[in-house]
């Protein structure tokens, strides 16, 4: 492939092409990252050597109880998400093929889902405590909103075409919805729980920042208490790392499942 066929629009690349890229940006921002900080550009309380952050993993690891508070996010990032899609996927799917479920659900969807997330956490305090439901709520609000509008979109996007044919062929209305809308839909439903599952990590901080005594939320705070800036780092890397993790098993199981789609979900 010649290099002036990479800048078309829409044109795909070898995958060592993609990959190779990927691979490059995060050795720039290495590159960058020791710059500032082995040139003694920017003050270890600003910004801490990779080899800092590397020495703060390992004394957290083996001193800090590190894998607890990983094994507490997950678990709360998980059931705030899984929560939100069980309810959601269904949901959108209903309000993406008719329209009165849409008239009925989506004024309400779409005012709530311009609540910031955080602002629930004094309420959510006093309904069901300071435990982890309480922190899974704050997940499950954050993401469920958006995510039911995002799936109606996608059951919405759904060709007219293939569902008249479904009725020419002789389907009823419950089979061209199980047999028709959904299997056209679930392409995007895919993409939709491998976007919002992001969302779910965003809003992880959010949820642990109060009452919380495990998580990396929790971590991030305590270090951001006591200065300990290499600690902050740590943490907001592992989460982008678990993050990354679970996109890419998303992204995987969407290559499984749906091989017939040139390009896959990027």
């Amino acid at each position: 492939m010649q290099l002036k066929q990479y800048f078309k629009l829409k044109e795909n690349i070898p995958s060592h092409v993609y990959i190779g890229l990927g691979f490059l940006s995060f050795a720039i921002l290495f590159a960058v990252w020791s710059i500032l900080t082995y040139g003694g550009y920017v003050p270890p309380l600003f910004l801490p050597s990779p080899s800092d952050i590397v020495i703060q993993f390992y004394h957290m690891l083996t001193e800090l109880n590190l894998v607890r508070d990983i094994l507490a996010s997950l678990y709360r990032v998980t059931a705030g998400f899984v929560l939100a899609s069980i309810i959601g996927v269904p949901l959108g799917l209903l309000m993406g093929s008719f329209k009165l479920a849409e008239g009925l659900v989506e004024p309400i969807v779409g005012f709530v889902r311009y609540m910031p997330a955080s602002a629930f956490i004094p309420l959510l305090i006093l309904w069901i405590g300071i435990g982890d439901l309480q922190k899974i709520a704050v997940i499950f609000i954050g993401t469920f909103f958006q995510q039911v509008l995002m799936v109606r979109d996608v059951a919405k996007n759904v060709s007219h075409e293939l569902i008249d044919t479904s009725y020419t062929l002789g389907a009823n209305q419950k089979a061209a919805f199980l047999k028709v809308v959904l299997p056209a839909a679930l392409p995007g439903i895919m993409d939709t729980l491998r976007i919002t599952l992001g969302w779910a990590w965003t809003y992880l901080v959010v949820a642990e920042l109060v009452a919380a005594s495990s998580g990396l939320g929790y971590m991030i705070m305590e270090a951001q208490r006591f200065l300990r800036t290499a600690g902050i780092i740590v943490g907001i890397l592992i989460i982008g790392l678990l993050g990354l993790l679970t996109d890419t098993l998303f992204k995987t199981a969407y290559h499984r499942m749906f091989p017939w789609l040139e390009g896959g979900s990027k």
